[in-house]
């Protein structure tokens, strides 16, 4: 499998357990499958030394660069500071992806191949062939609920529109004005599919199995999801404008041109 320019972003807070262990499976993944690949820590100030930990991987591989941050400003802001790198440094696919081991870097190359003909695609839990493992009911009924819940207000035929596993051709990235991109939580996820949608890009779904993290903390608060519920309707009044008056996207798999597609 050989790939266009290709870099990962991967935020992290309080990793030091994980971060050298993703490195190294995403070097792995990088040499098994042919992928020309980098990886950028966007690290927020972690008081526990994971980006020291990331240099030290990184002044040995130079497929490891790191960007070190100030403060903890949350997920939205690392990622747009972190694609603004990596589309200048020339990445043509850009994905992101959690430190914790919740996105299993192994299934990288099967969203990497979706992106030959989609210009975004999503790591999914909840098509045929994904799923959640190591969560318990209130946790599985609050993401489902959420995905429903975004999926009906915002009027897309998207099923997980909270995940956080992708890749993003570079055109997306571009066409998006980042600078007003407003999530600053996993709203941030909800935002940025919806946007490329409502330009016209082509999203599809590849089913993941997501895996709650075994090491560290996990940064989900109830601070996070009522950002992410009171984002989702303040977006369909914003941005839902610009879809008015233009022609629905047509949700045909199959569909050549740039547009919404389901299920993969």
């Amino acid at each position: 499998m050989t790939t266009p320019p290709t870099w990962v972003v991967l935020p992290t807070y309080d990793e030091a357990e994980n971060v050298e262990r993703m490195l190294a499976a995403l070097m792995a993944v990088f040499d098994a499958n042919g992928i020309d690949g980098h990886v950028l820590v966007v690290d927020d100030g972690s008081p526990d030394g994971t980006a020291d930990l990331a240099a030290a991987v990184a002044a040995a591989e130079p497929r490891v660069r790191v960007l070190r941050r100030n403060a903890k400003e949350g997920i939205g802001p690392a990622y747009r500071a972190g694609f603004r790198v990596a589309l200048d440094a020339g990445a043509q696919r850009i994905a992101e992806m959690d430190c914790d081991f919740s996105h299993d870097p192994a299934a990288l190359p099967s969203l990497l191949a979706a992106a030959g003909d989609a210009d975004l695609v999503l790591g999914s839990r909840y098509v045929p062939g994904g799923g959640v493992t190591r969560w318990g009911l209130v946790r599985r009924a609050v993401s489902r609920g959420g995905c429903i819940y975004a999926r009906v207000v915002l009027g897309i035929p998207v099923n997980d529109l909270t995940g956080g596993f992708k890749v993003f051709r570079r055109e997306v990235l571009e066409a998006i004005p980042l600078d007003d991109v407003a999530a600053a939580g996993y709203g941030f996820q909800v935002e940025m599919t919806y946007r490329a949608l409502l330009l016209g890009f082509r999203v599809v779904e590849v089913p993941i199995t997501f895996s709650e993290r075994e090491l560290g903390r996990s940064k989900m608060s109830r601070r996070i999801v009522l950002e992410a519920a009171t984002l989702v309707p303040r977006l369909r009044r914003t941005l839902g404008r610009a879809r008015s008056g233009a022609p629905e996207p047509a949700a045909a798999a199959g569909d050549p041109g740039r547009g919404v597609v389901g299920d993969q």
